[in-house]
């Protein structure tokens, strides 16, 4: 073939052997030739890193690092999901005791919804940033109440694609409610109550900032030696001292500023090529508000975002290839599970009438109000279901009931239920919305051994009658 293009998703993501899947899908390209060359694989440039790794790198396991009670690697600086229950639910010395919870709905979105409210239940103090009064809100000690992304500076890090990749910041095209505060506000407010850092620590890189954009460089990369303790706050400094500077209301954009010197650090020739010689000149043009093209790469700068120290691949995983040769026996085990729960469900499935849990009203959804259980005709009929009947679906972790939708777009043995149904009212005792939440099902004791992957698109399950 003359290209070969691979792309993987939650099917083989979030189902058993999740890793060695993704591990088994690279040596798909790597070991036929189709890496770091035009029509083939390669590794794009990255505006910011997610997590803990860069470009070519997969972060590592958090260079040996595990959580405090389980042992579970942290990758990329990530503790796995299907963790936090029982780093928090032990009498062990180091569990979690407390926790921030932003933008993110864990008791909904997050495997094994009953473990995780008991989780944060357990919890000595929990505290909630976010647009709306979630699921996880309602077990939040203090719930502060942000800015949707309308009423506020917005950019996404999904940028993905090569050789020429694309970011935008957004403006604000709303005014915020009242009430609501963007982020780095209440970032900045929450550090200063800490006592992280007082106007002194902050007063020279505000007096430079007003001397322009050259003088705030010069004493921002001179405070990072002479006070490393800013260093981890790097964001909410920006926002207070180069911030004010952008004109009100535009302070947040202050953060975008640092990673475009970031950006134009770790990728030089990328960013030169693209028509920026430095940081400040890709900042300016993302304040712009319009989409920029940040990076632009020859096929040779794969190579070079290889982490590894001779820039190779280390094609031969040990731990995978052992998993590998032990497939047959884990059929057996699956096998073994199908007899009381003959279906395989999709947790969680995308539907162009679905979304993530911050829409918290169900009006807008127009198609498959009640978000419909998704089964083929021939076990519909097998099992006395008929389009628009109620049905009961049991896992190991709970039940819930869900209308059936027959289709042919399902193979036989394998059942759906959508994502982002069965949310609550947002009142403190609101009602259940229509759906099926379909964590309620899901078990953070299913996952995968290496990475804690949960396996929200493989939990078995049966289906009944509802009665």
């Amino acid at each position: 073939a003359e290209s070969v293009s691979i792309f993987e998703d939650l099917g083989i993501q979030q189902a058993p052997q999740s890793t060695l899947n993704s591990y088994l899908e690279k040596l798909l390209y790597l070991l036929t030739g189709n890496f770091a060359k035009r029509g083939a694989m390669n590794i794009h440039s990255n505006f910011a890193s997610l997590g803990g790794a860069s470009s070519g790198s997969s972060g590592g396991s958090g260079g040996g690092r595990t959580t405090p009670v389980t042992g579970q690697r942290i990758i990329t600086g990530l503790v796995p999901c299907t963790a936090i229950p029982n780093e928090i639910l032990t009498d062990h010395p180091d569990r979690l005791r407390a926790m921030i919870v932003e933008s993110a709905n864990p008791v909904h979105s997050l495997p094994d919804s009953p473990r995780m409210r008991e989780a944060l239940d357990a919890l000595e103090f929990v505290v909630v940033i976010d647009v709306a009064f979630t699921e996880t809100a309602r077990h939040a000690d203090y719930v502060l109440p942000a800015a949707s992304q309308f009423e506020k500076w917005e950019m996404t890090f999904f940028n993905l694609e090569f050789p020429r990749n694309v970011a935008h910041l957004r403006r604000p095209v709303l005014r915020p409610l009242s009430g609501t505060l963007p982020e780095p506000e209440i970032h900045s407010r929450i550090l200063r109550e800490l006592g992280a850092y007082t106007d002194e620590d902050l007063a020279d890189l505000k007096a430079a900032a007003a001397q322009g954009r050259t003088a705030f460089t010069d004493a921002f990369l001179q405070s990072l030696s002479t006070q490393p303790k800013l260093a981890p706050l790097l964001a909410a400094v920006l926002y207070e001292t180069l911030g004010p500077t952008l004109g009100e209301g535009n302070e947040a954009a202050a953060a975008i500023w640092g990673l475009s010197q970031l950006c134009a650090l770790n990728q030089p020739e990328s960013v030169r090529r693209a028509g920026f010689a430095n940081g400040d000149e890709l900042f300016d043009a993302l304040f712009t508000g319009t989409a920029v093209t940040f990076s632009v790469d020859d096929y040779t700068e794969t190579w070079t975002r290889m982490a590894t120290e001779d820039r190779r691949v280390r094609l031969a995983i040990p731990e995978l290839l052992e998993e590998l040769s032990s497939l047959p026996s884990a059929a057996l085990q699956v096998a073994a599970v199908r007899t009381e729960f003959p279906f395989i469900l999709s947790a969680g499935e995308r539907r162009s009438s679905t979304a993530n849990t911050i829409y918290r009203d169900p009006t807008w959804r127009k198609a498959d109000v009640e978000g419909a259980l998704r089964i083929c005709p021939e076990d519909a009929a097998a099992l006395g279901l008929v389009e628009g009947s109620v049905a009961r679906v049991v896992t190991k972790r709970g039940s819930v009931t869900a209308r059936v939708s027959c289709t042919d777009t399902i193979q036989q043995g394998h059942i759906s239920l959508p994502n982002g149904l069965g949310l609550r009212a947002e009142t403190p005792a609101g009602p259940p919305g229509p759906g099926a939440a379909p964590n309620e099902l899901t078990s953070s004791e299913d996952c995968d051994w290496f990475a804690g992957t949960p396996w929200h698109k493989h939990v078995p399950a049966r289906v009944e009658v509802a009665t």
